[in-house]
C-alpha cells in the first residue's frame, strides 16, 4: 500500500486528517520521508464540484461533502 494512505507507526488514514492545507501538507511532508510537499495550484473544478488542490507529489487532493480529505481522479 502507498504511504500517501497511512502514517508508519500511527495508522492514520489521509481522510483522517483536518480538513486543513496546513494538516495537508503537514501529513504529506511526513509521508514523503520529510521532504517537503508543497501545493502547486489550487483551482474550482466543475466536474468534481469543488476547490481542487494540485499537490508537488503528483496527485490532486479535495475535500468531499463529509470534511474529509481525499485524492482525486482526473
Amino acid at each position: 500500500m502507498s504511504q500517501a494512505f497511512v502514517k508508519e507507526g500511527d495508522d492514520q488514514w489521509l481522510h483522517d486528517i483536518q480538513p486543513t492545507m496546513t494538516a495537508l501538507v503537514h501529513y504529506l511532508t511526513k509521508e514523503n520521508g520529510g521532504i517537503r510537499i508543497y501545493e502547486k495550484k489550487s483551482y474550482f473544478s466543475k466536474e468534481h464540484g469543488r476547490e481542487v488542490h494540485e499537490m508537488n507529489d503528483g496527485l490532486t487532493y479535495a475535500i468531499n461533502d463529509e470534511g474529509k480529505w481525499y485524492i482525486v481522479d482526473l
